[in-house]
């Protein structure tokens, strides 16, 4: 049925509207973010699960082992297949007769520098602009934040994982100046100089908050214990009395993980609160290394040319204020212009989120990972818990911009989905709270599989927004082109290339009933639609910079506008209901949808059900 909501959208709504959801233009002043991190398009590389360009450096039993693995690697352990049923136990798993997802932590399928090398094609083809790399230190573990070591690339994502072992071997950790540069070093030197030749950023994730226990520093703390020259480094609770036969050492680690040992936190004043900052520092022998790190990979050899553009910072709010500050002014005296954007998440999980204030100015971070943004959307486009109207969805995303001060709002990194939380599809598939028992592994009714097609209708035309909006865009890779996958493990498959033929996926191995199977692939139409809005942001850059009005929020009803200082305007608008309704445009003439290609005249257009427009009126 066809019916206007603006015969009764009032001037006087319109008006308040106007006022209560308009976000203003960047401050040019002092103390904003680097002005490239405002119109980058984002793309996250998780290394191990993106591309394996070079079987012969694939992990061994010796690289992925460390003692405080819940259960030790099988002696017949051995790579999973790239194109393997994901949720199918491989031979030497199924003899451990542990579960699915405990056996999947040892799993390991290759991936590595040289493919992100034979994919560079593909990230310029799509429009990509900035790549944000999930830990690529040194690491036994799949993800790579318990570092080996901070100053190394791990050894099996370059060509020459033995070699790499012996030249780490003959350093000192307290001393850079023994540093080498081992063969993945220098391949990630090279990579870094071909994403430049791209017109690519590239930034690194670290995690300052913790190391693993195979770290040098901590090897010799546990062998010497207060005899050790890093005995100040962590985050010691009792050392062990030689005087007795039992081992009384205990120890601080993250989130009470044995395997992520704590550094030590200094001066620290008051009480800690979870979600909040709180002050203090990092002890000083650790913090001169992570800043000896963070220059080598800013400047190798003193050069910055040569250096990565910035930091993704992990659980940033387990970190004290004074460290940060002190890194932030150590990082911009190097670069000027590098990123740093923190991981802020939870205040009270699931329900509550940290509020970035405190932490997006000039002298901590440029940006956070701003998932308070992805919300409220989700609770609109998907009518996910909580969900909101169009209303509801322009106040709450209103108030979560007005967190962040003005400058800071456009070089924000808005994700959607990342190696921490569900994927776009199967997050707008399940209704239920973001990121609460969000996986097969935790709801038995979790929809594992392929979404149904309303899906794919809602979550393109949230990606019509989140492409249109302020911030930068964000894509956790494998989105783009359609896969699908719960909260961790099952958000970090292997990505499906369109050059390979994938094992049909039974989604419920690990869910009672009957078998169901799903063909995986490469879906090569939500591809070409997120390249046709990259190409849509990158040639429009009043989306970049323009002020964000509000002109209609009602029902199931949302359309704002993007203006610049220069005039240009453009408008956006969605209706995720049933039926098609007529919009006010608020110009004359004659306009595009550049999503269709569809031209029209006049100052209203109708609006079909559950669709995205974004509208360019002609000069």
């Amino acid at each position: 049925m066809k019916h206007s909501l603006y015969a009764t959208f009032t001037g006087i709504l319109m008006l308040v509207l106007m006022i209560s959801c308009k976000t203003k233009s960047p401050d040019a002043t002092a103390g904003s973010p680097p002005e490239w991190s405002k119109d980058v398009i984002w793309y996250q590389i998780f290394v191990e699960r993106f591309n394996n360009g070079d079987p012969s450096n694939d992990p061994t039993i010796q690289t992925i082992s460390t003692p405080t693995a819940s259960f030790p690697v099988p002696e017949d352990w051995a790579i999973t297949p790239w194109k393997s049923d994901w949720y199918t136990q491989e031979p030497w798993a199924a003899k451990t007769g542990l579960g699915l997802r405990e056996t999947m932590q040892h799993r390991r399928y290759g991936g590595d520098l040289q493919g992100i090398f034979d994919k560079l094609d593909y990230l310029t083809d799509l429009g990509i602009t900035a790549i944000y790399l999930n830990p690529i230190n040194d690491a036994p573990s799949l993800h790579k934040y318990d570092a080996r070591h901070y100053h190394h690339i791990d050894v099996n994502f370059g060509p020459d994982p033995e070699g790499d072992m012996q030249i780490i071997a003959t350093e000192d950790l307290s001393d850079p100046n023994t540093w080498k540069w081992t063969s993945a070093d220098k391949m990630f030197l090279r990579l870094i100089e071909e994403l430049h030749a791209r017109n690519i950023r590239v930034i690194v994730d670290f995690s300052w908050n913790h190391t693993g226990v195979l770290f040098p520093a901590w090897k010799d703390l546990i062998e010497n214990q207060q005899n050790s020259k890093y005995k100040d480094w962590y985050e010691v609770i009792t050392w062990d009395d030689l005087q007795t036969p039992e081992n009384e050492f205990s120890y601080k680690g993250w989130l009470n993980i044995m395997s992520l040992p704590e550094l030590r936190k200094t001066n620290v004043v008051g009480e800690r609160k979870h979600g909040f900052p709180f002050e203090g520092n990092i002890d000083e022998g650790a913090k001169k290394h992570i800043f000896d790190v963070t220059k080598r990979w800013l400047a190798p050899d003193g050069d910055v040319g040569k250096g990565i553009d910035g930091f993704r910072l992990d659980v940033a709010d387990q970190i004290p204020m004074g460290f940060w500050r002190d890194y932030n002014a150590y990082v911009k005296s190097i670069n000027p212009e590098a990123y740093l954007v923190g991981e802020i998440w939870w205040e009270k999980w699931p329900d509550d989120f940290m509020n970035p204030a405190p932490y997006t100015n000039d002298s901590v971070f440029d940006a956070v990972m701003f998932y308070q943004a992805y919300r409220p959307a989700r609770g609109f486009f998907a009518e996910g818990i909580p969900k909101f109207d169009a209303a509801g969805f322009a106040a709450e995303i209103t108030k979560e911009w007005n967190n962040v001060a003005e400058p800071y709002r456009y070089g924000m990194m808005n994700v959607s989905a990342t190696h921490d939380s569900p994927r776009i599809l199967s997050c707008f598939a399940n209704k239920g709270k973001y990121k609460f028992r969000a996986s097969p592994h935790e709801d038995t009714a979790y929809i594992s599989g392929r979404p149904d097609d309303e899906t794919y209708q809602r979550v393109k035309m949230y990606l019509a927004h989140q492409f249109t909006s302020i911030g930068s865009p964000h894509i956790w890779n494998g989105d783009e082109f359609g896969m699908w996958g719960g909260d961790d493990p099952d958000e970090r498959k292997p990505l499906w290339w369109e050059n390979l033929s994938f094992d049909d996926e039974t989604r419920t191995n690990i869910q009672p009933g009957i078998k169901q199977y799903d063909k995986v692939g490469f879906n090569h139409e939500l591809f070409n639609y997120y390249k046709k809005l990259i190409n849509i942001r990158k040639s429009n850059p009043v989306l970049i910079n323009g002020n964000l009005t509000f002109t209609f929020a009602e029902g199931n009803v949302l359309v704002y506008t993007r203006e610049n200082k220069e005039g240009n305007i453009m408008l956006a608008a969605f209706n995720t209901g049933s039926a098609e309704t007529s919009i006010n445009l608020p110009f004359e003439g004659s306009y595009t949808d550049l999503l269709t290609g569809n031209t029209g005249k006049g100052n209203a257009l109708m609006l079909p059900a559950m669709t995205a427009v974004i509208i360019k009126p002609e000069n």
